[in-house]
């Protein structure tokens, strides 16, 4: 699917951890980002946060601007963070198939698996066991 006239908006998900992302980015004359009905900066206040959203058209390096809104629930402010990083390089692509391999060498298409694991019945933790005693 190409941003056709047709077509005002591409959509995508990205997801990490718990955090999901709705992203849809339109085509424009820079890049602008809308975060919930806040702006980026607002949003996400480190100077950190703010370059792994924006990672995405950093590695594309696509000439066009595009503004980017998203609904994001779920998870931490980082994981969010890189949600919507996934769902940003995924409206790319569907918009240029070009890009593909740029973003997938990047390793930015990939939805990162790692999660909490889960607690397991007589342990602390998931791993950590109470303190054996022999006595």
């Amino acid at each position: 699917m190409t941003a056709t006239k047709e077509t005002k908006y591409i959509e995508a998900v990205g997801r990490r951890k718990t955090s999901v992302a709705r992203v849809r980015i339109t085509p424009a004359s820079k890049i602008s980002f809308k975060i919930n009905d806040r702006d980026l900066a607002s949003y996400f206040p480190t100077k950190e946060l703010q370059t792994v959203v924006e990672e995405s058209f950093a590695k594309s390096k696509s000439a066009l601007g595009f503004a980017v809104s998203a609904h994001i629930k779920g998870g931490g402010i980082h994981s969010q963070a890189e949600a919507m990083r996934h769902g940003i390089a995924r409206a790319l692509v569907k918009s240029d198939l070009e890009l593909r391999t740029k973003l997938k060498t990047a390793g930015l298409l990939k939805r990162d698996p790692r999660a909490k694991e889960r607690r397991k019945f007589g342990l602390k933790k998931a791993r950590k066991a109470p303190q054996w005693s022999k006595r």
